[in-house]
């Protein structure tokens, strides 16, 4: 895996397949079934990728007795319905038109699978889905709390016995991430935060986590990719915090916020008055000095030089207009929004704010954020607890020192969390809650 997929998994980019696709429903005529009484036999949910060379997108499709819509979480794009679905005998068709593009996919069924060609303005790439399983209920309790825009949910892990027990919110990283850890960008799972939230219970601590708005079960909220903002984020951390405040079932309230996360939960903490942070594989730097340096290493020096020349202008808070084809991905005019709330803020700043107790996470073998990040932040702020977890990735798994081995680990949910990781957390809970 190229460092491409880093650039995506930090700034919830996407690519140029789809590019300036709408997410108005109503610009897409109702699906239909064509040559077919009925989608019985493929009704429901099937996740899986296109192909694109060196960064798979993944799409989710739900099929009908009589329609079909498509998800593809990395560019916001939710349930957009199919301009027509054709199944003869184990033939499956179907498209869409967005903006006047047709865009096609011609299958074939094979039990729990269906493979076949993407088309998009003539360039042609192998999907692939399978059959969803439905997941097993959560242990715990679904919780909900008023959002911008609506009702956000998220799922409460309790410890057994009788509270009141201290509660962390914790905060998942940037891109299409789910409230496990998940990226909806990958083809797999690493469940790290579900993990956490297990670990904690044994402990007696209990958690929140949550979907992001615009995934999973807070796909609702996920709106116009131009209309999200960073501050939403810290909005909706802030708001289970002051939720949880009122809980009598809950004594001291902390945040733990990972990657991404990590800066958005700094900030709601001291905006809800938490009583412990702990930041785990967060950037030290702002994000375009961390975005530069993984450019750095991708692009030719004329791309190069306008990456820094379009977020110095988005630092300024000014948009641009006119970007090079190779780098909509990245900059393109929806997310601009985003990524100047983003530029906003200092990891360091913001963390110098807060007066409680703070714990810093880094693993060692972390590709996506290096460990002197963490040092960075904890020398601007001293009486911070620094743990650095040997071996320890971005996913929070051990990891061979090799890059190809590292990201392995990415889809792998069968691989504990790193050795060490709980003991430092709970050891520091064990002093300040």
């Amino acid at each position: 895996m190229k460092k491409t997929m880093i650039v995506v998994s930090l700034l919830a980019s996407t690519f140029l397949v789809f590019a300036g696709c709408s997410k108005k429903k109503e610009e897409n005529p109702e699906a239909k079934v064509e040559q077919s009484d009925s989608l019985e036999s493929i009704e429901g949910v099937w996740e899986g990728s296109i192909q694109i060379p060196n960064q798979p997108l993944l799409i989710i499709l739900t099929f009908e007795e009589k329609s079909g819509r498509i998800n593809i979480p990395v560019q916001g794009l939710n349930d957009f319905p199919l301009t027509s679905v054709t199944l003869n005998d184990l033939d499956l068709y179907f498209d869409m038109n967005i903006q006047g593009q047709q865009i096609t996919f011609d299958g074939e069924i094979e039990q729990e699978k269906i493979t076949g060609t993407f088309t998009q303005s003539g360039q042609s790439f192998p999907f692939e889905l399978v059959k969803g399983k439905e997941d097993v209920a959560e242990k715990g309790d679904l919780m909900q709390v008023k959002a911008k825009d609506g009702t956000m949910y998220g799922q409460l892990e309790m410890p057994q016995g009788e509270g009141p027990f201290p509660l962390m919110i914790i905060i998942a990283g940037s891109g299409p991430t789910d409230q496990d850890g998940n990226s909806l960008g990958l083809p797999g799972k690493n469940n790290s935060l579900k993990m956490i939230a297990a670990n904690l219970a044994t402990e007696g601590v209990a958690s929140i986590r949550y979907d992001k708005r615009g995934i999973g079960k807070n796909m609702p909220l996920g709106g116009k990719e131009e209309d999200l903002y960073f501050d939403h984020y810290i909005e909706d951390a802030a708001a289970w915090v002051q939720l949880a405040k009122k809980d009598e079932r809950f004594s001291k309230i902390g945040i733990i916020g990972h990657s991404e996360g990590s800066l958005i939960g700094m900030i709601a903490a001291k905006k809800s008055d938490a009583d412990v942070f702990v930041s785990i594989a967060g950037a030290g730097r702002p994000i375009d000095q961390v975005l530069l340096e993984q450019l750095e290493a991708q692009l030719p020096v004329n791309l190069l030089d306008e990456s820094k020349t379009i977020l110095g202008k988005l630092k300024q808070g000014e948009a641009v207009q006119t970007i090079s084809p190779e780098l909509q991905s990245i900059f393109r005019p929806s997310v601009q929004p985003y990524l100047i709330s983003w530029l906003h803020y200092d990891p360091v700043e913001q963390l110098q704010k807060l007066d409680l107790p703070v714990l810093i996470v880094q693993g060692s073998r972390d590709v996506q954020v290096p460990a002197s990040d963490a040092k960075l932040v904890h020398r601007a702020k001293k009486d911070t607890e620094l743990l650095i977890i040997e071996n320890m990735n971005h996913i929070l798994k051990d990891a061979p020192e090799d890059r190809e081995g590292n990201i392995a680990t990415y889809t792998n949910p069968d691989l504990p969390l790193a050795k060490g990781l709980m003991d430092g957390i709970i050891s520091f809970f064990n002093g300040n809650i």
